[in-house]
């Protein structure tokens, strides 16, 4: 009761591309208008069937709590007023004073009912703060499922697209304002029906005082919406900038890149290219932070003023014996709550549609489609393979690059043929690679499978009969059985077949030195991880191509790291156990290429030889002279 007396009575990476960006951040502001923002709230409705869907009990149990706690600041303040009008009574008439001790008194009835109202207010409090944070685990959980899993479905070559990537980055790091965003609008709910009952109160006794009140925050409602349509125009037009922010801010500190940044002393240009980008950001983000001060503070300014000229006329009112105290005190506190809950309205109005726009993030992400889904066919794939994989004329082109890694490309890989490529750095080994895979759809030309078009299979059917280990295989921070079975991860329980891929890789031996062997987590991002050398980890990795049953298995430089002795038993094992597959094995080491049945060398994206070891060294072209070069190295 004191405190409704006391609130009454006072109250760059490239440059050109980030100048570019940021123009392009300006146009955004200078062009965002109101309407945008209340255009993002078409996505709130969507948002809530996602929440609903998370966890329909928990919902429900925040939207009556909400309800019940919305009615509870007018039941204090009517309640508060009856005990002002008992305390003014008893002070002008001795009988009632007389009998203040008894605990049937009126005032001790109303004193009860206000401690009620209190502890029950504290009570839905907690509950509401205890199931949105229960809820917005959940929302964040589920909407980083969403995510990952949505992300899988698209196309490889839409991650090398920085635009795309963008995208990513926005809807993977706006987790946290999602779960506020839900806070909010629940929160607003809420508000609005405690407006609306005590407005009531107000429109009883006068409705101009409701009148005063509204045109007092249209002027902090304009403001509000447009500086948060500034905030959100600024950091999407930033977004490549702060994904570089987050690169510098990695590796300056990571224990992958500790020895090249001792090494080559890079922690001076790293920790100045942080500086110089955020230095920008901050200036930036400075101005329009203080503009935004400086008008909100005005705005505020408007709200009070026009609070005491209301709460003026209340009290004039007061003395001329036309209201009670207790009334005053009643509106009073009501006019007082109503600006703050209206203040607090407009202003979170304007951050939820701040937030939506982040949300319209979240699902334009999840309504991206793989470029290829047009051309995903659903024939299963032959089992045995009977032809081969043939290229007709293949030609790729990565986007934006007027380059071609791969043009004019024609031949066959037969079944249980063991197929080499060859050629320098860049030549497109790896592209053709990841176009048998499926990962890449070829630009040009055709890929045939049994004579069949590789895109009118299923490509989920079709990456199960293909086994890769690519060079730049992931280390992944899981224990020793999961990173083998990374390779076939539905049998990751399938401890035999695991043991089974170590022993075909030599992984086994490795593993047999671990403190947990199979269950030993490897790396040491986690506690109790144990790092592996590069040979040990590529054991490793190798051991998830023979996971799979697959008719074609593809090694990219699989043994880059192993040295000599334990390469050339590799690829002994390897040319046993590949006996009735296909194989395609990329390496630069002619002592392991001669393995092959065949070897097609690359230069400059095309084919300039294929035939046997011995067929192209007697031909005396570009694989004879690279072959003999290396054979000199080792003489």
């Amino acid at each position: 009761m004191v405190q409704i007396l006391l609130n009454a009575a006072g109250q760059p990476n490239n440059r050109l591309a980030m100048d570019k960006n940021r123009r392009r951040g300006n146009s955004a502001q200078k062009e965002s208008s109101f309407s945008e923002q209340f255009s993002s709230l078409r996505n709130v409705p969507r948002f809530f069937r996602m929440i609903w869907a998370v966890s329909p009990r928990l919902a429900l149990w925040n939207i009556v709590l909400r309800l019940i706690q919305s009615g509870v600041p007018l039941a204090m303040l009517y309640v508060g007023k009856e005990i002002i009008d008992l305390v003014v009574k008893a002070i002008g008439d001795p009988a009632f004073a007389s009998h203040i001790g008894s605990p049937g008194h009126p005032i001790w009835f109303w004193v009860g009912l206000e401690l009620a109202l209190a502890i029950a207010s504290s009570l839905l409090n907690r509950a509401i703060t205890l199931t949105d944070s229960l809820l917005g685990d959940l929302v964040s959980n589920d909407s980083s499922v969403r995510i990952i899993r949505h992300a899988a479905t698209l196309d490889l070559y839409q991650f090398e697209d920085a635009t795309f990537y963008d995208k990513l980055e926005r809807a993977r790091t706006q987790t946290a304002g999602r779960t506020a965003l839900m806070s909010m609008v629940l929160s607003q709910a809420q508000d609005l029906i405690t407006v609306i009952l005590l407005s009531g109160g107000l429109i009883a006794f006068n409705p101009w005082l409701l009148l005063i009140l509204v045109v007092a925050v249209i002027p902090s409602f304009i403001g509000e919406t447009k500086f948060n349509q500034e905030s959100y125009s600024l950091t999407r037009s930033w977004t490549p900038e702060r994904r570089e922010l987050d690169y510098l801010r990695y590796i300056g500190a990571s224990n992958e890149t500790a020895k090249e940044i001792k090494i080559f002393g890079l922690e001076g240009f790293i920790s100045e290219r942080f500086k110089a980008i955020s230095d920008r950001y901050f200036l930036v983000n400075q101005k329009l932070a203080l503009r935004r001060a400086a008008w909100g503070s005005f705005f505020s300014a408007i709200g009070t003023f026009s609070y005491y000229a209301a709460y003026v006329f209340v009290i004039g009112q007061t003395v001329l014996g036309q209201i009670t105290v207790g009334t005053l005190t009643f509106l009073a506190g009501a006019f007082n709550r109503l600006q703050g809950l209206l203040q607090g309205i407009v202003s979170r109005f304007s951050r939820i549609g701040e937030t939506a726009l982040y949300l319209q993030d979240l699902f334009e992400f999840l309504e991206l489609e793989p470029l290829s889904k047009s051309r995903s066919g659903q024939r299963s794939v032959p089992r045995p393979i009977k032809e081969g994989f043939q290229f007709e004329n293949v030609g790729f082109q990565y986007a934006e690059s007027e380059v071609w890694a791969l043009r004019h490309l024609s031949f066959t890989l037969r079944p249980g043929e063991k197929l080499a490529l060859v050629g320098e750095n860049g030549a497109g080994k790896t592209t053709i690679v990841k176009l048998l895979a499926n990962l890449y759809e070829p630009t040009e030309g055709r890929i045939l499978l049994d004579g069949v078009d590789l895109r009118d299979y299923d490509p989920e059917d079709l990456r199960r009969e293909i086994g890769i280990i690519f060079q730049d295989y992931i280390r992944f921070m899981f224990t020793a059985r999961e990173n083998i079975a990374v390779g076939n991860i539905s049998e990751k329980e399938n401890q035999p077949r695991i043991e089974s891929a170590a022993q075909k890789s030599l992984a086994d031996s490795v593993v047999e030195h671990l403190p947990h062997k199979y269950e030993q987590m490897l790396g040491r991002r986690f506690t109790g991880g144990v790092d592996l050398s590069g040979g040990q980890w590529q054991k490793v990795a190798l051991a998830r191509a023979y996971m799979r049953e697959a008719q074609l298995v593809i090694l990219d430089e699989p043994t880059a790291a192993l040295d000599a002795r334990a390469e050339h038993e590799v690829f002994l094992r390897f040319a046993e156990l590949m006996k009735g597959k296909a194989a395609v094995l990329i390496s630069h080491r002619f002592s392991t290429v001669r393995m092959a049945d065949r070897i097609l060398f690359l230069e400059h994206g095309q084919l300039l030889e294929l035939g046997s070891h011995e067929e192209l060294v007697a031909k005396g072209g570009k694989y004879a002279e690279l072959f003999r070069l290396q054979a000199k190295g080792y003489l």
